[in-house]
């Protein structure tokens, strides 16, 4: 393949989905579009370059797009995140949503449903604490394909393995032959939809967790700062950014500050928690002001009682 013809390929794949993808890694282009080209009618690589530039048929380059953004992605993949989702964050908002009972949760890059599926897990759970909530996870992603089969909720006998306890696969899943499918408790409260981070971000609303993980590190650094920026703007208060174990936001914004002793979570710079904020306002100070159970020595909400700093922290 003409390196012309590869770095065109990058190019179109990094102005449509801001991924970037090496020239340097023809093997990955050639694994992931040789089956598009020959779908499409195309002998190989370089007819499917010269196809693009001549008409750039949207249907082509959204196909293009799809195979080389498309992740794997497993039930509970990396277990940490999920343990902060159940043992940090959820408690800490049902306090704070203790008046409206609503939460709003966003997999940004959801892929094929694992990870929503995880988190809908988790909140069921959590038993009657969040039973009569109305929670709402929204699931997207870039890829059409994968997006059909997180809605359809049918994984394989090796897809239900990858993550999940033989408990847990029998009792959040239907088995049929040696596929397994999604139980409606956890279907009803996920919508999947067609998303690109590329565009803006904003009128999907707010939330009160957003997941962005494992995504940010294809993007360049003036992509990841426009995102996280946004991200920001979209968290209510208060509101938690999940990121990837190899994902920061130091050296790209100032919007976000990581949350003390707790690896990955991150809130808008402006979030004070509850009692910072009564104390700026003029209300009293709490009776255990600066101890571990208010705030810590950075300002963030600290643990909620009964918890163990130890729990799901590494």
């Amino acid at each position: 393949m003409h390196h012309d013809d590869l770095s065109f390929l990058a190019d179109l794949v990094k102005r449509q989905s801001g991924v970037q993808v090496s020239t340097d890694r023809s093997y990955l282009f050639e694994s992931r579009l040789l089956p598009v080209a020959r779908q499409f009618g195309h002998s190989g690589l370089d007819g499917l370059a010269r196809a693009l530039r001549g008409s750039c048929d949207p249907k082509l380059a959204d196909a293009v797009v799809e195979a080389m953004t498309t992740n794997e992605s497993f039930f509970f993949r990396d277990q940490h995140p999920f343990d902060q989702f159940r043992r940090f964050m959820l408690p800490e908002l049902r306090k704070a949503r203790a008046g409206d009972r609503c939460l709003r949760i966003w997999s940004a890059a959801a892929s094929t449903g694992q990870e929503p599926y995880s988190l809908a897990m988790c909140l069921e759970e959590a038993g009657e604490e969040f039973r009569s909530w109305r929670i709402e996870i929204l699931a997207t992603d870039i890829s059409s394909e994968a997006l059909e089969k997180g809605r359809e909720g049918i994984y394989s006998q090796f897809e239900v393995q990858r993550g999940l306890s033989v408990q847990m696969m029998v009792k959040y899943f239907d088995q049929d032959g040696t596929k397994w499918k999604v139980k409606d408790c956890l279907g009803k409260r996920i919508s999947f939809a067609k998303h690109n981070l590329m565009k803006s971000n904003r009128a999907l609303g707010k939330f009160d967790i957003i997941f962005l993980r494992n995504v940010l590190i294809y993007f360049d650094l003036e992509t990841k700062k426009r995102i996280l920026e946004e991200v920001a703007s979209m968290l209510r208060d208060p509101g938690f950014l999940c990121l990837g174990g190899t994902e920061s936001v130091i050296g790209v914004t100032s919007a976000l500050k990581a949350v003390d002793g707790r690896r990955g979570v991150f809130v808008p710079d402006a979030y004070e928690g509850p009692e910072r904020r009564s104390v700026r306002e003029g209300g009293s100070r709490p009776e255990r002001w600066g101890s571990n159970r208010l705030v810590n020595a950075s300002g963030m909400p600290a643990l909620s009682p009964g918890l163990s700093r130890s729990g799901g922290t590494t």
